[in-house]
């Protein structure tokens, strides 16, 4: 389908909004997430982690079209596939449960990409995910 409006009117808008990203942040990880994710990062790499929550919590999960559910569905997906990023996915296990995905569905997206990334992928975002559920 072809359209005569500029590209900027047919895209959804995306603000950087960093109160409404650290609301966000606080809404959807849990204290033992906070604990691990961006603490000590200020010291490492000023200004890092305040780039991250705005960008991302304030900017990015902003946008129209997805659920959060919908969204964490995608972030279990693509950290497994990237893989070595347990902390991260962890994190993410943790935030499914919290915007209504249920364990078993957790899981169910670690076999489900077994063909896509592969099984041993699969196998270590299961490990992931089990201790994150226990």
């Amino acid at each position: 389908m072809t359209t005569n409006r500029p590209l900027s009117e047919q895209l959804s808008p995306a603000p950087l909004d960093r109160d409404e990203g650290y609301r966000l942040l606080d809404l959807l990880q849990d204290p033992a997430t906070q604990q691990t994710a961006l603490p000590g990062l200020e010291e490492l790499a000023p200004g890092y982690a305040d780039w991250i929550v705005t960008t991302l919590f304030g900017g990015i999960y902003q946008r129209a079209g997805l659920s959060l559910r919908d969204r964490q569905v995608a972030n279990l997906a693509a950290l497994t596939a990237l893989g070595g990023v347990d902390p991260q996915l962890t994190g993410h296990v943790r935030t499914a449960l919290r915007v209504g995905m249920t364990r078993q569905e957790v899981i169910e997206v670690f076999v489900h990409l077994a063909p896509y990334v592969g099984v041993p992928k699969a196998l270590a975002g299961l490990r992931v995910a089990a201790a994150a559920l226990s």
